[in-house]
């Protein structure tokens, strides 16, 4: 038996989120269908994270556990030729048994993309938040994404329907920055609760359009009230961008 860590990438706007449903599009799920075609084994596919339908990430991790004798070279190609062209699986390397793509990651960093343009861009459309109102001020929304560091309960940060029991999270980094016509939103935490990082993007666009105050940002999170933060932005911008294991937490690759 073999324990294989995959990193793959997808681009996330024609799938329903990660995990397998029924009858529905999954990455989960066509994970699965390309190692039953390539291995003739039904395993379990164990994700890093479970991303919301249209969500996008630049780098997410899977482990399997097989008793293909594929080498790790030539997994990544084996298993692209049964997979749809939007995800492309990067590399493979073998590790401990008792290694979980989930419960060892200490990390992960995700980004919000908002494109500030009067016009959609059709080479962004799904992958970004289109702001068509505003010029955004980047600066100001750099500031108020400091409110979220530390360690809270994010309570009113998280969309109805949750059903984890601990609501308390530690954000070690989060900022805003222009490229652009681009405006990311980057946010580093040891881990989001259900909507949490689009929460926090549409607090952020409340906070540019003066419907929230940058300071207000602390009383938001200690009220534990979902209705004083802002909207769910929509999907089509969010992107785990980054996951950590081990010693990689401490290091700055932002």
């Amino acid at each position: 038996m073999r324990n294989l860590l995959f990193k793959i990438t997808f681009e996330g706007s024609s799938f329903h989120g990660w995990q397998i449903q029924n009858d529905l599009k999954t990455v989960q799920g066509e994970l699965k269908n390309a190692f039953l075609s390539v291995t003739n084994e039904d395993v379990v596919i164990n994700g890093c994270s479970r991303t919301d339908a249209g969500v996008h990430a630049k780098e997410y991790y899977f482990n399997v556990k097989t008793e293909a004798t594929i080498p790790c070279d030539a997994f990544p190609v084996a298993l692209m030729t049964k997979l749809t062209p939007e995800i492309l699986v990067v590399s493979c390397e073998e590790v401990a048994l008792n290694f979980n793509a989930q419960f060892d990651c200490v990390s992960k960093e995700y980004e919000y993309v908002f494109l500030n343009t009067k016009t959609l861009s059709p080479f962004m459309y799904k992958r970004a938040c289109h702001y068509k109102y505003r010029e955004l001020d980047e600066k100001l929304l750099n500031g108020a994404a400091k409110f979220f560091l530390g360690e809270h309960d994010f309570s009113a940060f998280c969309a109805s329907g949750a059903t984890v029991q601990s609501k308390v999270r530690t954000i070690y980094s989060a900022s805003v920055k222009r490229e652009g016509d681009l405006v990311i939103f980057r946010v580093r935490g040891n881990g989001f609760l259900y909507n949490m990082v689009r929460i926090m993007a549409g607090t952020l666009l409340y906070v540019a359009e003066g419907k929230i105050k940058a300071e207000e940002i602390p009383d938001i999170i200690k009220s534990g009230d979902r209705t004083k933060a802002g909207i769910t932005a929509i999907p089509d911008g969010l992107y785990l961008n980054k996951v950590f294991y081990g010693s990689e937490m401490n290091e700055d690759k932002t």
